[in-house]
């Protein structure tokens, strides 16, 4: 069993290292651990996987959101946000810097994509806000970790791949993370204000207070959020209320995104065609990968692997907590060198056996999951939050790191939160059923 596992991992990690597709290096190991170390033929297990894997109803709704946040990433949305809610933020302590967060909070609730995210908002806000005199350092922080929230808020595509590969409800998963995601949203508004109200606004990092607008005209920017705002309103009432399926959800808020790009006229048959060739690139990416790591659970499952993981972490004896902070540290050390995605497919593929038997519940755990993903999003030395935003400002990867050090603390206590809380990731789904 020593023998299998340390040919794995470095089969593994030599083909990642190599530059393979994640897919094809997860088909690799799978196929080196089922050839050399089982009876069984690889062949036939293969195309089995990669059939049940890809005919799958939940994976339509993958495509479908995917595209929705295409059509909206190039309709001009960010600068929407920023008008309807600039306004209203000159009075919070902290002022325009809330701008980062509410509107990657917003953004990316509708995108799904976290890079795309602080991509789209950043280009929008940094230079603003470094215009009107705001600290740098803290609008990389709210923007970099704001954008992670993409991950988390549904309709999430996290949620989508973890729901798919570990048969659990993605409607249930949807609601699990409303609760945690406005609660890291609000946590990180939190640290902002104490922040402006203990240094930023004695030291001027807060810029000048723009307040002169009168109602009528808040009114008027305000106005440009509704169609975000209906949007997400309606994706999640109608999936809550039980009107529609997530694929079904997905498939209106396509044409919805396709409504408010032609209304804010963002919309043309080049924007159509770029953000369909990008959708579906990006689909079949993920169902490829989905495919690799469905035939790695399989060769896992084939040579024992996970079951003996399983066996020896519980002879350890180790409490929930404990066994917890040993799959946080595990998972971001590994968050360090694997996209999102990826991650989540490699650790249910061979650790879920575990997660099982320590008695945690599949919904929390997916929640649980995506969280930590997002801190790997801002961990180097791949995070893939801090390569946009060095892109965007030029500033070095540790001058980034640092200015999001308080948002990735404020996402261990999110963490042990939802630990000692539960209630907090399950509420919505339990009432959802009920």
């Amino acid at each position: 069993m020593l023998t299998l596992s340390l040919a794995t991992i470095f089969t593994l990690v030599l083909l990642l290292g190599g530059g393979v597709w994640i897919a094809f290096a997860l088909i690799g190991t799978a196929w080196v651990a089922l050839q050399f170390f089982s009876p069984f033929d690889p062949g036939p297990i293969l195309a089995s996987d990669f059939w049940g894997a890809s005919y799958g109803w939940d994976l339509t709704a993958l495509p479908m959101f995917i595209w929705m946040g295409e059509i909206l990433f190039r309709s001009g949305l960010a600068d929407n946000m920023f008008r309807g809610l600039s306004p209203w933020l000159n009075r919070l302590p902290g002022r325009l810097l809330h701008t980062n967060i509410i509107g990657s909070g917003m953004f990316a609730a509708v995108c799904g994509s976290s890079a795309a995210t602080c991509a789209t908002v950043g280009k929008m806000t940094l230079p603003e806000l470094e215009r009107r005199g705001y600290d740098s350092n803290m609008a990389i922080g709210t923007l970099a970790s704001a954008s992670t929230l993409g991950l988390l808020i549904p309709p999430s595509i996290m949620l989508i791949v973890y729901g798919v590969v570990t048969e659990q409800s993605i409607s249930r998963l949807f609601m699990a993370g409303v609760g945690p995601g406005l609660m890291i949203l609000a946590m990180f508004m939190s640290y902002l204000i104490l922040w402006a109200l203990i240094k930023g606004d004695r030291a001027g990092l807060t810029g000048a207070d723009e307040s002169s607008m009168s109602f009528s005209e808040k009114l008027r920017n305000t106005w440009a959020l509704a169609p975000i705002l209906v949007l997400i309103g309606g994706i999640i009432i109608s999936i809550y209320g039980g009107l529609a399926s997530p694929t079904e959800a997905a498939a209106v808020g396509v044409v919805l995104s396709m409504m408010i790009a032609r209304w804010n006229g963002h919309f043309t048959l080049q924007i159509f065609k770029s953000s369909l060739f990008a959708a579906i690139r990006t689909a079949c990416m993920i169902a490829f990968i989905i495919a690799g790591a469905s035939f790695l659970t399989s060769a896992m499952g084939f040579t024992q692997v996970p079951m003996q993981l399983a066996r020896t972490i519980s002879e350890m004896g180790l409490s929930p907590t404990m066994l917890l902070i040993a799959l946080t540290a595990l998972l971001l050390i590994m968050g360090c060198f694997l996209d999102g995605i990826s991650l989540i497919l490699l650790v249910t593929a061979v650790i879920m056996p575990v997660v099982s038997a320590a008695g945690f519940d599949l919904i929390w755990f997916g929640i649980y999951l995506v969280v930590v993903v997002e801190m790997s999003q801002i961990t180097p030395p791949v995070g893939f939050n801090l390569f946009v935003i060095q892109g965007l400002t030029g500033k070095d990867i540790l001058t980034i790191t640092k200015a999001t050090l308080p948002f990735f603390l404020l996402m261990l206590l999110a963490i042990a939160l939802m630990h000692f809380f539960p209630a907090i990731a399950l509420y919505l789904p339990y009432a959802m059923n009920s």
